[in-house]
């Protein structure tokens, strides 16, 4: 008979591995979607504005899907709402492709969209949870698989684009292996975690805690929703290439390069250097991008981007997850709400003003979003020493 402790020791692996595997597919299956924007932009002839309006479906669909994932984490065990989310989230991806006008097209990103918010808020949820069972930072190392599957799937998009693939052929293939690693993987998530307090949404003045964490989420979701979305169109009109993809590619890959560094980062730097860093990064590599847009000064912009935009979610969901007032599903939750809204506004934005001006200019945009990490993070971390102080 084994000893306990390497039991225990067992469920954590398999657990983490588990949850690791929805982090990866979640992003292999996201930049399938992102990377045929230009796809879907060609094939029904959208302009700017058009393609904007279009892709507010998503933040629409999350907003209101934030509720049903809040009460979904408060009610069930997380793994539940994650697989059955995951599930749908698949088959919806698929659907997109067979989209043959303006409003079954929105209508499939209503849905993908709907169930990418329930799946994103439980796999956070499993993953603060788990968290706590290992003596060191683990967060980011599943943030920088849900990147690492993004590649593969910008990869893998570039491979079929290049090859003349439909995106029908392609997107269903994506979806059956999700539906397929879904089926096998369920069984070894964590289990039991349903928080016995903090559930209840309390309304009123807004917890300053909360408050700094969701601005700092804001901000993060316009450049990273903005420059998911409009790094191909970005490659294509602007720069110029034939592989549009490029961008976004470099773009993932030093995402997930700077996730799988940054509990190393954090625990040398600190959060507050880290945040500022992550400002730093983005406003260099967007003023390079915008002011030399040929091909390989905007692969180093984005490169640059994509290392600064990393580490901020999953920073401050961790952060979340410290919260004394709710538990780390509800925190989630809410901080969530502060990021669906940044989607909400950023992604169409950038849209309306490529359409006014030019898309050089409105890409100026996610320069001023990161800079506001730096004194957000110092509001923050300046108020949580006065609460220490205190104490």
């Amino acid at each position: 008979m084994r000893p306990r402790k390497f039991v225990v020791m067992d469920s954590k692996i398999k657990q983490r591995v588990s949850l690791s595997t929805f982090f990866f597919l979640s992003g292999f299956c996201f930049s399938s979607w992102a990377a045929r924007i230009p796809t879907i932009k060609s094939a029904f002839g959208f302009n700017e504005a058009e393609l904007g309006t279009i892709l507010l479906a998503m933040p629409i669909s999350s907003l209101i899907g934030l509720p049903f994932s809040g009460w979904l984490i408060t009610r069930f065990d997380s793994r539940v709402p994650l697989s059955v989310a995951f599930v749908i989230y698949a088959i919806c991806l698929s659907l997109i492709s067979f989209a043959n006008s303006t409003s079954t097209l929105v209508a499939a990103i209503f849905l993908f969209a709907f169930c990418m918010r329930i799946l994103n808020i439980a796999m956070n949820t499993q993953a603060i949870t788990l968290q706590k069972q290992f003596e060191h930072k683990i967060n980011g190392s599943f943030h920088g698989l849900w990147s690492t599957g993004g590649i593969v799937g910008v990869g893998y998009t570039t491979l079929l684009v290049a090859l003349n693939v439909s995106i029908t052929i392609h997107l269903m293939s994506v979806s059956f292996l999700a539906i397929v690693v879904t089926l096998v993987s369920y069984r070894f998530l964590l289990q039991n975690d349903k928080s016995a307090s903090g559930n209840k949404l309390a309304f009123g003045k807004p917890d300053p805690y909360i408050l700094y964490l969701g601005l700092l989420v804001f901000f993060a979701a316009i450049c990273e929703g903005g420059m998911f979305d409009w790094s191909g169109i970005y490659f294509q009109e602007v720069v110029r290439v034939d592989i549009f993809t490029s961008g976004y590619l470099i773009f993932m890959a030093f995402m997930a390069l700077s996730r799988f560094l940054s509990d190393r980062i954090i625990d040398r730097i600190g959060m507050p250097a880290t945040y500022a860093l992550s400002a730093v990064f983005i406003f260099s590599g967007i003023g390079l991008a915008t002011l030399v847009p040929s091909f390989w000064p905007a692969m180093v912009g984005f490169s640059l981007v994509g290392f600064g935009t990393a580490a901020v979610i999953p920073m401050t969901y961790t952060l979340a997850g410290a919260s004394k007032k709710y538990s780390p599903g509800m925190a989630i939750s809410i901080i969530a709400t502060y990021g669906i809204v940044g989607m909400l506004i950023g992604p169409p934005m950038i849209g309306y003003l490529a359409h006014a001006f030019n898309l050089r200019v409105s890409f100026i945009a996610f320069a001023f979003a990161g800079f506001m990490f730096i004194p957000i993070s110092q509001l923050f971390f300046r108020k949580e020493a006065q609460v220490a102080a205190v104490h």
